[in-house]
């Protein structure tokens, strides 16, 4: 186990408690004049657990595209999300600062329709690539300003967008319509209120034609991931940046039927009448099954496109999700799902909501083919505010790596260089009852319930020992909780627009 001088290098901090902040990326690939900067394919899920894959040890459906990508690239097993839910955590992919100093740190949603919006100069990642001759899209779920608002994606960066600009719009896979940059698309699909939906009154629960109202003609996911690969082929002879931010494996549980067969009957699998939000399916847990490997299915045509035009080795590839998965209860769960059914956290502790481990630790996967080492791993700790520096490094813009940021690149570690661990990485939710969370080293540190208990005490895990946080160790390790408490105090800035009023004051 750790002594307290280990610790405190592991911190950063010197024998004063100073902080001692590391150097963004030392080791980008610097472009020559002439020559084609990389482009970039970012693919983000929506609370896809990090056991919800075949490459991290999911057993019961298949996600080969997104398995031969770790092989062929570098699968990381500490990446964590920006936050425990979507719209905060977006908030720190987007602008590589953390849940303490970010703009948006929970869910606020913005009738008619939208999230809060994040400032008109707020500098993002799409703007930093547009301003240095990226052509930006972003294709799927925005979550960070509503439409005609000083966040939309089309004025935070992005050339072009298609998908749903709202989170609760992005509940349903069947909508009216969805985004075309500043217009909507309607939609051949009929009115579906995925909020509200029960099994008609009188519906036999054990007929699966009583479900067939909860689905429509043209599936949302689908048509993203058309305009995702078309946006490549239209981009194809200059760099690009592409965000692919899809709604799966988000609720509600629908899935075309063609995807449903395969997993349909291969498990005992009870109805989901309703009543625990979003809308019934006769076959819940193969529905959740289907649109993972559904949703594996759109990557694979990305890989295979980009290597069809023959940019294979002039494009990133980025797998992630925006957080950890919903917590089932061994039955079912929020909208019929069963993570522990199909141990969609990989055993870690929680899910989607916490800051415990199964909450935003995530699925992490880079492939560049010709640079990153082929079936590597990295037990680098990394956090979504490092995505920014390290994608600007990679592509050789490391000088254009805002100073104000939280993140750190590590472009190193990708290209087989030797890097320095990650001095600490903070995080803070006021949703859920109030969290606030950091990680040094192997040791981790979690206090819960501030809403109710403003001196909630911390909870202390090692990681290396505990990966699932079963022991709090707290009472045995009274200096390391003292500097956590210290440095997690000096990581937080208030916020008018989401107060925690325990660490505000």
């Amino acid at each position: 186990m750790n002594t307290r001088r280990d610790f405190l290098k592991q911190a950063g901090i010197g024998t004063v408690g100073v902080m001692l902040f590391p150097r963004v990326g030392s080791l980008g690939l610097p472009v020559s004049q002439g020559l084609e900067k990389p482009n970039i394919v970012f693919i983000l899920a929506d609370d896809l657990g990090y056991g919800d894959l075949g490459c991290y040890g999911q057993q019961k459906f298949r996600t080969p595209n997104i398995d031969r990508m770790a092989a062929e690239g570098m699968r990381f097993t500490q990446a964590y999300s920006g936050n425990a839910v979507c719209a905060p955590s977006r908030c720190v992919l987007m602008t590589g600062k953390h849940p303490g100093h970010a703009w948006i740190r929970n869910n606020s949603e913005a009738k008619p329709e939208g999230q809060k919006p994040i400032p008109a100069d707020t500098t993002t990642v799409a703007k930093l690539f547009k301003a240095h001759g990226y052509t930006t899209g972003g294709f799927g779920k925005w979550g960070l300003g509503g439409p005609g608002t000083e966040g939309e994606p089309l004025r935070q960066g992005f050339d072009v967008f298609f998908g749903y600009n709202c989170q609760r719009h992005a509940h349903n896979y069947y909508p009216t319509y969805l985004w075309n940059n500043d217009r909507h698309v309607t939609l051949n699909n009929p009115e579906i209120d995925v909020h509200a939906n029960k099994l008609p009154a009188g519906a036999d629960p054990k007929n699966p034609a009583s479900y067939k109202g909860f689905t429509g003609r043209e599936y949302s996911a689908d048509l993203i991931a058309e305009q995702a690969r078309q946006f490549i082929h239209t981009n194809k002879d200059k760099p690009f940046f592409l965000y692919f931010p899809t709604t799966v494996p988000h609720v509600a549980l629908q899935v075309p039927e063609d995807s449903l067969a395969e997993y349909r009957a291969k498990w005992p699998d009870p109805p989901y009448v309703g009543g625990r939000g979003y809308v019934p399916h006769f076959t819940p847990r193969a529905a959740y099954a289907a649109m993972i490997t559904r949703m594996d299915r759109e990557v694979g045509r990305l890989l295979t496109l980009v290597q069809e035009l023959g940019l294979d080795e002039r494009t990133i590839f980025v797998f992630s999700s925006d957080n950890g998965p919903l917590n089932g209860d061994g039955d079912q769960g929020l909208g019929g799902t069963d993570a522990e059914f199909f141990n969609s956290a990989g055993g870690l502790r929680n899910g989607k909501g916490t800051l415990y481990e199964g909450g935003y630790r995530i699925p992490g996967i880079v492939r560049w083919k010709g640079k990153i080492a082929v079936g590597s791993t990295a037990d680098r700790v990394t956090g979504f505010e490092d995505w920014l520096p390290t994608l600007l490094d990679l592509v050789g813009l490391r000088n254009q790596i805002p100073a104000e940021i939280d993140g750190v690149s590590f472009a190193p570690t990708l290209l087989g260089t030797k890097q320095a661990e990650r001095a600490f990485l903070y995080r803070e939710f006021p949703g859920y009852g109030g969290q606030q969370c950091i990680r040094i080293g192997d040791w981790k540190g979690i206090r819960t319930n501030l809403l109710k208990n403003p001196n909630a005490p911390l909870e202390l895990y090692n990681l290396k020992e505990d990966r699932n946080e079963t022991k709090n160790v707290a009472a045995e390790h009274p200096d390391i909780v003292k500097q956590m408490m210290d440095l997690m105090k000096a990581q937080h800035i208030p916020s008018k627009e989401f107060p925690l009023k325990a660490l505000d004051r």
